[in-house]
C-alpha cells in the first residue's frame, strides 16, 4: 500500500512549482510541463522519491537514529515544530547557527549550558541570586532557547536530516554533506536535487504541501521505532514455546521400524492375560513306625545296638 495517493498530493498542491524563469535546469527530469508560466512537477516522480525516502527514514528509526528535522522559512515552522515534536527528534526553525554540525563540540557545550540554567529556573535557584545577575542569566537562557531550543536533547551528531527548501538552507545542506550526513529533502523546481540523497520533488511553498509531506516523513520514521523496540523486546525474551499436547490415554505410541512418514499409528487390542496355576502343597510323610532311631543317629547308634544284641544272646 503506497504512503501516499496521487490524489492527496493533488490536493494538497505538491505538483505546483515556482516560475519558469526562477528555475534550476537539473530539475528537468522531475518536470511533467509548464502552464501559464508555472512550472508543473511530476506527481509519479514524487510518488516514487516519497517512498524511497520513507524507506530510508523507517529503517533509521528502527535502527534508533537520530534525524534532524530543518526548516526556517514562515510556512514551515510550526510544522516542522509540531512533528519534530511528536517523534521525539531535534529541529531548528529560527536560525542555523553556523557549525552547528561541523563545530558540533562547541555546540553541545552550549546545550549543556541551556539545560543548567533551565535547571537553575525549575528549582528557584535565580530567586537567592542578585537582581542584576538573576536578570542577565536569563537573558542568556533566552537566547540560548531561541537558537538552540529545539536541540537541547541532542547529545550527539544525528545520522540524518530533513530539509523544507535547501535552497534557504544551504548553509546546513552544505555542513551535512561535509560530514556525509545522509539528506531528506522536499526539492522545488529552483533547487539544486543533486545536493540531496533523497529527492522528494515537490512544492516547498505551500503549507498544506510542506504539512502532507512533513507528516509522511515523521510518521515512518515513528513506525521504524515501534518495530525496533517490539524487535529488541523479542531478543530479550527468546521465542515463545508452545508445549505439544499429550495423547488422551496418557501413552506414547512409536512406529514400527520401516513404517511410512506421516502414518497415523493407533494402538492394538490388549494382550490376553493367562492365569498363573494354582499350588497345591504336598501331604506331609507318615511317621517311623520303629520310632527309635533316627536317621541322623549314625554309627554310634548303631554300636549301641549291636552291643545290646550280644549281651542278649549271652
Amino acid at each position: 500500500m503506497p504512503v501516499v495517493t496521487r490524489r492527496e498530493l493533488l490536493e494538497a498542491g505538491v505538483h505546483f512549482g515556482h516560475q519558469t524563469r526562477r528555475w534550476n535546469p537539473k530539475m528537468a527530469r522531475y518536470l511533467y510541463g509548464e502552464r501559464s508560466g508555472i512550472y508543473i512537477i511530476d506527481l509519479e516522480k514524487t510518488l516514487a522519491g516519497l517512498e524511497e525516502a520513507y524507506r530510508f527514514v523507517k529503517d533509521l528509526g528502527r535502527r534508533g537514529g537520530i534525524l534532524l528535522f530543518v526548516g526556517k522559512k514562515k510556512q514551515a515552522q510550526e510544522v516542522i515544530r509540531e512533528h519534530a515534536t511528536r517523534v521525539g527528534m531535534p529541529y531548528v526553525t529560527t536560525r542555523w547557527l553556523g557549525g552547528m554540525l561541523t563545530n558540533f563540540q562547541t555546540v553541545s557545550r552550549r546545550l549543556i549550558r541551556l539545560r543548567e540554567l533551565r535547571e537553575m529556573e525549575r528549582t528557584g535557584a535565580f530567586d537567592f541570586l542578585p537582581k542584576k545577575e538573576a536578570m542577565r542569566l536569563r537573558h542568556e537562557a533566552a537566547k540560548l532557547e531561541r537558537n538552540l531550543g529545539g536541540m537541547q536533547m541532542l547529545d550527539r551528531l544525528p545520522d540524518a536530516i530533513y530539509v523544507v527548501d535547501t535552497k534557504k538552507e544551504h548553509i546546513a545542506v552544505t555542513e551535512a554533506r561535509k560530514l556525509g550526513l545522509p539528506i531528506v529533502a522536499i526539492v522545488d523546481t529552483n533547487c539544486d536535487p543533486d545536493e540531496v540523497d533523497y529527492v522528494i520533488p515537490g512544492n516547498d511553498d505551500a503549507i498544506r504541501a510542506v504539512s502532507l509531506i512533513t507528516r509522511i516523513i515523521a510518521d515512518a520514521l515513528a513506525e521504524g521505532r515501534q518495530e525496533g523496540r517490539e524487535a529488541a523486546v523479542t531478543r530479550a525474551t527468546g521465542p515463545e514455546i508452545v508445549p505439544e499436547p499429550e495423547p488422551a490415554s496418557g501413552a506414547v505410541f512409536e512406529p514400527e521400524a520401516g513404517a511410512t512418514a506421516g502414518a497415523v499409528f493407533e494402538p492394538g487390542p490388549e494382550p490376553e492375560v493367562v492365569p498363573e496355576p494354582e499350588v497345591v502343597p504336598e501331604p506331609d510323610e507318615a511317621p517311623d513306625p520303629a520310632g527309635t532311631v533316627s536317621a541322623e543317629a549314625g554309627p554310634e547308634g548303631a554300636g549301641t545296638e549291636d552291643a545290646t544284641t550280644e549281651g542278649a544272646s549271652t
